[in-house]
């Protein structure tokens, strides 16, 4: 009898183990979808759909539900195996799955609140972005070389990776490079800056080298599936254009091009919305031949319509005097038309350019120094106030 109740008591404590394994599993399930901006394309498997149709799936860059939801029957009868039906029967339960209806505007405007920001590192960038870089969305910089728009993806590189309380996403950063400009230690540098691990932030990078048009679309799908696996916060693509300016030359691949550029621009829009990410498009420019000689700017962003439809922001950077640049807002559904002056050096300045400068009469000295830039230790204070701060005799600032 004793052998029995042993083998009963036995017996119930593995059913409660089991049964208590089984609640932690729904509550780690409960709380990754939470945290989760989109469905992973595996869940699909529990409304009866074959794990070899969702693996087709995911291999096509179709990574989460959403992405079936929003894709068009056509193409997702261009995955293998993906029959006409088939496509039809996904697309149905990926929509009863996914609201796609209408909503209140008073419930989108919470959306949009709820919307965060990326800091750019520069006080007066972020007072003329309204906070930064937004995620969600497509940003384009443009301007002509030496403006600083390679500098900037690198500094976003790093902020996305602060805590949301100090500006950041909290996530990791993708950089698509065309031009074989990414340079690894600037992040380390501008990591120092902000006062990150320099390692942390390097193994929160993630880049892949694109040498050709066609290359720029696969790289696509394979960011899409590992941000479906991890927190992404920020894509870069520097630059956009450059590999489509070249692989499509003459009038006669004009429309080519642009029906190609505008799948890739596509492609981009559909990651930002599902992913939650801040997309930045750095774009080349080309002389403008309708402009006149004696124009201020006499430039224009490379891509036509096509790529100015689907920014949602789009930010042009030119050289101002010395060191300086200006960013100016030149289409933004949110923000005024406005620009904005900072320093260019190897980590982006938090002040603005303004406070930096010093009244005809006024003689720098180490005690109006401290009041302007406290504790100021990197390396962004303008050539100009430096002058000021050697011919005022001060030995101790620092650079």
């Amino acid at each position: 009898m004793a052998t029995i109740a042993a083998e009963e008591h036995e017996a119930t404590e593995e059913q409660y183990e089991e049964q208590y394994e089984g609640q932690e599993q729904e509550e780690e399930q409960e709380e990754e979808g939470e945290s989760a901006s989109y469905h992973h394309i595996s869940e699909l498997t529990a409304h009866g759909i074959a794990s070899n149709d969702t693996t087709k799936l995911a291999e096509a860059g179709y990574c989460t539900v959403e992405s079936i939801a929003h894709a068009t029957i056509r193409k997702l009868q261009d995955v293998k195996g993906i029959s006409e039906g088939k496509a039809e029967k996904l697309r149905a339960l990926a929509q009863r799955i996914i609201p796609c209806g209408f909503v209140t505007a008073a419930a989108e405007m919470q959306r949009q609140q709820d919307i965060i920001t990326i800091t750019t590192g520069s006080t007066a960038l972020d007072e003329l972005l309204q906070g930064g870089i937004e995620t969600g969305s497509l940003t384009e910089i443009f301007g002509e070389f030496r403006t600083g728009k390679t500098q900037l993806c690198h500094t976003l590189c790093v902020t996305c990776q602060l805590p949301t309380e100090q500006g950041g996403g909290e996530g990791k950063a993708m950089y698509i490079d065309t031009e074989g400009c990414f340079r690894p230690k600037n992040l380390v540098a501008i990591a120092n800056r902000f006062g990150v691990n320099e390692e942390q932030v390097l193994e929160n990078v993630v880049y892949a080298r694109a040498h050709n048009s066609e290359s720029q679309m696969e790289l696509l799908k394979q960011a899409s599936a590992l941000m479906s696996e991890d927190r992404f916060v920020l894509l870069v693509v520097d630059s956009a254009t450059a590999h489509f300016r070249t692989d499509y030359v003459g009038r006669g691949e004009l429309s080519e091009r642009q029906m190609q550029l505008g799948q890739f621009l596509r492609q981009l829009q559909r990651l930002a919305s599902e992913y939650g990410l801040a997309v930045i498009l750095s774009n080349q420019v080309v002389a403008n031949p309708d402009g006149m000689s004696f124009a201020k700017d006499a430039t224009k962003p490379i891509g036509g319509n096509i790529i100015a439809h689907a920014s949602h922001t789009r930010l042009q950077l030119r050289k101002g005097r010395g060191e300086n640049r200006v960013c100016k807002v030149y289409d933004s559904p949110s923000i005024p038309e406005s620009d904005a002056t900072f320093g260019k050096s190897s980590c982006f300045c938090p002040y603005p350019i303004a406070t930096l400068s010093f009244a005809a009469d006024q003689r720098p000295t180490t005690e109006n120094m401290t009041d302007v830039v406290p504790s100021h230790t990197c390396a962004c204070i303008l050539p100009s106030a430096l002058v000021a701060l050697g011919a005022a005799g001060i030995e101790d600032a620092k650079d």
